[in-house]
C-alpha cells in the first residue's frame, strides 16, 4: 500500500477520530458511543476493561498531550462550551486553573453561557459555594473574576473548535 510509517499514519487516524468526537456531537456514531460508554463533563467516557481495542486507543490519545495542545476553543455564544471543564479561556480549562473554587462551586455542570447569564461579576451568583469561602479563596475569586472580564460572548456565534497545526484550522490526515 505505500504506508512506511504506518504508527504514524494509525496516530493520525485515531486524531481524526478524536477531531470528529468534537465536531460531530449529533452523529449517529457519537450517540451510539455516548450510549455505550456514558458522558462524564461533556466528554465521552473511557469504559475502562469493557472497552473495544479502538476505543480505548480513541480515548487515550484525545487525552494525550499533545492533542490537547493543538486544539482550541473559539467562544461565540458560550452555550456548547462546558464553563468548567473545557480550555476556553487561557491555556489550561478553568478547573485545572482553579481547582479549590471548581470543589466549592454549585455550579459544575453549567456552561459558558449560563455562568454568565447567571453573573460572573463581582456580586454575580454564578459564583454559589457549598460554605462560606475562606480569606484567600475570595482573593481567588477575585482572580477569577479580573480574567473573566476580557471576555465577550457573541450571542449569534456558535462556538467551534480549531486545529493549531493547519491554516485551515481543521484537523486533516
Amino acid at each position: 500500500m505505500g504506508v512506511r510509517r504506518i504508527r504514524e499514519f494509525n496516530t493520525a487516524l485515531l486524531g481524526n477520530r478524536c477531531w470528529r468526537m468534537l465536531m460531530e456531537r449529533e452523529s449517529l456514531w457519537f450517540k451510539v458511543l455516548s450510549a455505550r460508554y456514558g458522558m462524564e463533563e461533556g466528554r465521552l467516557r473511557g469504559g475502562g476493561r469493557d472497552a473495544s481495542l479502538w476505543w480505548w486507543d480513541v480515548h487515550v490519545l484525545c487525552r494525550e498531550e499533545w492533542f490537547r495542545h493543538n486544539v482550541s476553543r473559539v467562544i461565540g455564544s458560550g452555550k456548547n462550551t462546558l464553563f468548567w471543564s473545557e480550555v476556553w479561556v487561557g491555556e489550561v480549562s478553568l478547573r485545572d486553573r482553579f481547582p479549590r473554587l471548581f470543589d466549592l462551586s454549585l455550579f459544575k455542570d453549567l456552561s459558558v453561557f449560563d455562568m454568565c447569564q447567571l453573573g460572573w461579576g463581582v456580586a454575580g451568583q454564578a459564583w454559589s459555594w457549598r460554605r462560606r469561602l475562606l480569606a484567600w479563596e475570595e482573593e481567588v475569586v477575585g482572580e477569577l473574576i479580573l480574567l473573566l472580564q476580557s471576555v465577550s460572548l457573541q450571542v449569534d456565534s456558535t462556538d467551534t473548535w480549531h486545529w493549531k497545526l493547519e491554516t485551515s484550522h481543521v484537523f486533516s490526515v
